[in-house]
């Protein structure tokens, strides 16, 4: 009788079985395209650029409407306002967050102190055959340069500070570490009457023939209010990306009205800069308790044109456009 061949005989029609049925079945990719699965895998450069402009556009309406409530206007809110009603008494730092997401590792270059700077994919610099940093301000705090130099095996770092006479380190004795004791300004300034020597980065550029920065740090006490429109303006009004991939700065409010602040901070974002990172300059504070929390230490990657951290070799990208 059939039931009662050997069980090897109706493990092997099992077997046919379903592999008729699995012939039969229609083929299906695991994930279709309007999959959920598929819908958020961020897993690409571009993709995890995109994601981030649309989280950060959101937070520059969330700011226009926390300055109606708190306002009406610009011109209505206080940088650091006073500790009595109407509450919460939000500072100019509320309504700045650095929610763009560094598609990189966010990493802390230098010291944990003072000098040392937050970054955004540093790790593509490392082989970079021509990094170029510029650093301006650093006044021998310079364990940011000294540890791009040692992590690199190409990156030239050029310093400038007219208060300095060198970079201050034994680990920038290297012929990748270029320093000069001249200051950056909106305008040049460097004629035999002129005590101390400035430039604009257009004319430094000029002098060392590049025509890409991949980092730019600067800590001008105050002066990033009159350079930065100078070096972005042109760049906005041309359309051209600007020519560096990272903006490191600290920025000092003193005596700054939010409304000019205001009208600073959306001139870095028409000119494509984002916010990634921030760091209040608790050392000041320290030094100045009762006192505004003036200085904050923020950090910028560029979205536009085809830098390194926006793009990989070989590619063009522009996010938001």
């Amino acid at each position: 009788m059939p039931w009662q061949r050997h069980p090897r005989y109706f493990l092997f029609m099992a077997l046919i079985i379903m592999a008729t049925i699995y012939l039969l079945i229609p083929s299906q990719s695991p994930i279709q395209s309007n999959s959920f699965a598929a819908l958020v895998r961020d897993t690409g450069l571009p993709a995890r650029l995109e994601r981030a402009e649309q989280v950060y556009q959101k937070v520059i309406s969330d700011r226009k409407d926390m300055i109606r409530k708190y306002g009406p206007t610009p011109r209505h809110i206080h940088m650091f306002p006073p500790d009595k009603d109407p509450w919460p008494a939000y500072t100019v730092w509320s309504f700045f967050p650095p929610s763009f997401d560094c598609p990189h590792e966010t990493e802390r270059i230098g010291a944990l102190g003072d000098g040392g700077k937050w970054t955004c994919g540093v790790s593509r610099l490392e082989h970079k055959p021509d990094c170029i940093i510029y650093s301006f301000g650093m006044y021998y705090e310079t364990s940011f340069e000294a540890e791009v130099v040692e992590r690199t095996r190409h990156c030239q770092v050029w310093g400038y500070d007219y208060r300095s006479t060198s970079f201050g380190s034994n680990k920038l004795n290297n012929y990748r570490a270029h320093f000069f004791p001249y200051g950056l300004a909106n305008i040049d300034a460097h004629g035999p009457h002129d005590e101390h020597k400035s430039y604009t980065l257009k004319t430094l550029m000029e002098i060392n023939k590049h025509s890409h920065i991949d980092v730019l740090k600067i800590d001008l006490e105050g002066w990033e209010f009159e350079v930065l429109p100078q070096i972005l303006q042109p760049y906005i009004a041309s359309g051209e990306p600007l020519p560096f991939g990272q903006l490191l700065i600290e920025i000092h409010t003193w005596d700054k009205k939010f409304e000019d602040f205001l009208t600073w901070w959306e001139l870095l974002e028409a000119a494509g800069l984002r916010p990634f990172m921030t760091e209040v300059n608790l050392v000041y504070q320290n030094y100045n308790r009762g006192k505004p929390t003036d200085l904050a230490e923020f950090s910028f990657i560029n979205v536009k044109g085809n830098n390194i951290f926006i793009s990989d070799p070989g590619t063009h990208l522009t996010v938001g456009t």
